[in-house]
């Protein structure tokens, strides 16, 4: 990309990213946040009155103690003393005037940056499965954390920075100009003018360098959290040297962006300071000037200094704000973009709740695919009645685990319907669709919490005794019982303290919890052993009662007893029947079967 493309990529960014924020300055429906707004704006301009005076004390008393000039209306009777002293309280009520609108403002920004993260949050889990099997949790993560950080920044600094600084800078120009000359005030704009110019030119190059050194980081920062996901493989195949060497790579290049980020710092802060100290220099010595043949008193010279270091401060931070503000824009620009991110998957106007009557499952002529170019599912017809058992079952590829993420909705159909007692899941809201289907998946992941929070997920509202029923009805209670805390012991991270049996159970636990009338077991228990295997599947029965099940099988010894057994091959259904009428028929599940039980004799 060009320098032109980025530029202009950046403005329109910012502008996108500044119409965004805006409104959190300004909402319609909080009037409490206006009131605050007004009253920081008004402290804001009290303070740019008070310091633009603040001066004028510090010179009548400098004259006072010198004995030069006449004395101002203003200043008649006041001593050298009492001067002093108002100097004094004119900086400390500056001071506390910003302070004070610092404090009426804090709770508007921290409003805008709860709201914003809320926002951004519930946009992410509201993304398809799609989105997040591409994702990078890292980058991810980092992307929201800085775009969140940048929220009050931006929010601040739009209304204290650039608007208070031009007043501040055209009050003390035009009393420059009037106690002074007309020279003063061109010597001061031009000062300005070429400051603002460098400061924006540079800051414009070291946006460039951030962005950079941010996707460095960014690039690091996933690294190091997959390496770190993925700890046991890691440990597997020996890799530590690898992965340190892959994460010390990313980090390079972070280094080489900061490397650059630090120097052009400083030749921004040096170019800066040699401008703002020229100005200084040609004022103070066309005062000095003034002083010497009589035309201006010390008392004037102390204030075009005191207004001249009064400007170099602003202009100062000018330059921090602006690069600030920049790099929020930037932060927050990608933030935005990842809140742009349409859902694949939304409630239809209108859409209405599911009424479960029985549970009957219809798959209606399905084709799918995740991809245009490659079907997965090719006309599968398929009718569950209530509180059936089916069974699917087919090698690895054929379409098993899509048909259950279609029943739930992590994607649509391309052609057909998908139907529960009767109603298309597209007509219905994906609320009541997932509350009405339970799942037992391959792999229970659990949160890095106790157990009572992770059985307690089925259902926010149950009490400890229906926790403790579910645990009993799925074996686990007298494990969780002999265990030091209980029901709360912490189960680390995705739950690596329990094992893959003792995770299941409390995955089924969590299902029998939520009571769901329709139940997807994915299968369920092909990462376990045989053994462990066995002892589930009398809980992942028993559970089923009453249900209508669909069963995702791997183990074809687990599904023996299906109401019928469906065989996919290639994304069609090649046979459906009774385990015993399939294996009559010798087909292609007789063959299955007869592989499992030659693997199962020879293991």
């Amino acid at each position: 990309m060009s320098t032109t493309d980025f530029d202009t990529d950046a403005r329109r960014s910012g502008w996108r990213t500044i119409r965004r924020v805006a409104p959190y300055l300004w909402p319609d429906e909080h009037p409490w946040v206006k009131t605050r707004v007004v009253l920081a704006l008004l402290a804001l301009v009290v303070a740019k009155i008070v310091s633009v005076a603040t001066p004028f004390f510090y010179k009548a008393a400098v004259d006072k103690l010198a004995g030069d000039g006449q004395d101002a209306a203003w200043m008649l009777g006041a001593g050298a003393v009492g001067l002093t002293v108002a100097y004094g309280v004119a900086r400390l009520m500056n001071v506390g005037f910003q302070q004070l609108r610092d404090a009426v403002f804090a709770a508007v920004g921290q409003r805008a940056l709860r709201q914003l993260a809320l926002e951004t949050f519930t946009h992410i889990h509201a993304l398809s499965l799609r989105y997040h099997i591409t994702r990078k949790t890292g980058g991810l993560s980092r992307i929201i954390e800085r775009g969140v950080k940048g929220v009050e920044f931006l929010l601040r600094f739009m209304l204290f920075s650039v608007g208070p600084l031009i007043l501040e800078l055209t009050m003390i120009a035009v009393i420059l100009a009037i106690l002074f000359d007309a020279w003063y005030l061109v010597v001061v704009v031009v000062t300005i003018g070429i400051y603002i110019w460098f400061t924006f030119k540079v800051t414009e190059w070291r946006v460039r360098i951030r962005k950079e050194m941010n996707d460095q980081d960014t690039d690091a920062n996933q690294k190091a959290i997959d390496s770190l996901l993925n700890f046991e493989t890691v440990k597997y195949f020996g890799a530590e040297a690898r992965e340190a060497e892959r994460y010390d790579s990313a980090m390079a290049g972070y280094e080489k962006a900061a490397l650059k980020t630090s120097y052009s710092l400083a030749f921004l802060n040096f170019g800066q300071s040699f401008l703002i100290t020229t100005g200084l220099v040609i004022v103070m010595v066309m005062a000095a000037i003034g002083v010497s043949n009589g035309t201006l008193t010390v008392g004037d010279f102390v204030m075009v200094n005191a207004y001249m270091i009064q400007i170099t401060m602003p202009l100062n931070f000018l330059g921090t704000v602006y690069r600030e503000i920049r790099q929020s824009l930037i932060d927050m620009g990608e933030m935005f973009d990842l809140l742009e991110q349409p859902r694949e998957i939304s409630d239809k106007p209108g859409a209405k709740s599911l009424k479960v009557n029985g549970g009957e499952v219809e798959f209606d002529n399905i084709y799918f695919g995740y991809e245009p170019e490659r079907p997965i599912l090719k006309g599968v017809t398929l009718k569950v009645g209530a509180g059936q058992r089916i069974a699917i079952v087919g090698p690895s590829g054929s379409g098993k685990s899509t048909i259950g993420r279609l029943l739930f909705r992590f994607y649509d159909v391309n052609d057909g319907a998908l139907r529960i007692d009767g109603q298309d899941v597209r007509d219905i809201t994906q609320t009541s669709l997932h509350d009405a289907i339970g799942v037992v998946p391959q792999d229970t992941v659990l949160f890095n919490d106790t157990i009572r929070y992770n059985i307690a997920y089925g259902r926010a509202d149950a009490s400890f005794a229906e926790i403790e029923a579910a645990a009993r009805a799925a074996s686990i209670h007298d494990f969780i019982a002999s265990l030091p805390d209980g029901y709360e012991t912490t189960v680390g991270e995705r739950g690596l303290k329990l094992s893959g049996g003792e995770k299941q159970r409390v995955g089924i636990a969590r299902t029998l919890l939520k009571n769901p009338p329709i139940l997807l077991l994915d299968e369920a228990t092909s990462a376990l052993d045989t053994e462990t295997e066995r002892e589930i599947q009398a809980e992942l029965h028993a559970m089923g009662e009453g249900r209508t099940v669909l069963t995702i099988a791997h183990r074809l010894s687990t599904i023996v007893d299906a109401d019928q057994i469906i065989v996919l091959e290639a994304g069609e259904i090649v046979e459906r029947g009774t385990h015993d009428e399939l294996l009559t028929r010798a087909g292609r599940y007789a063959s299955l079967w007869a592989r499992q039980a030659r693997e199962q004799d020879a293991a």
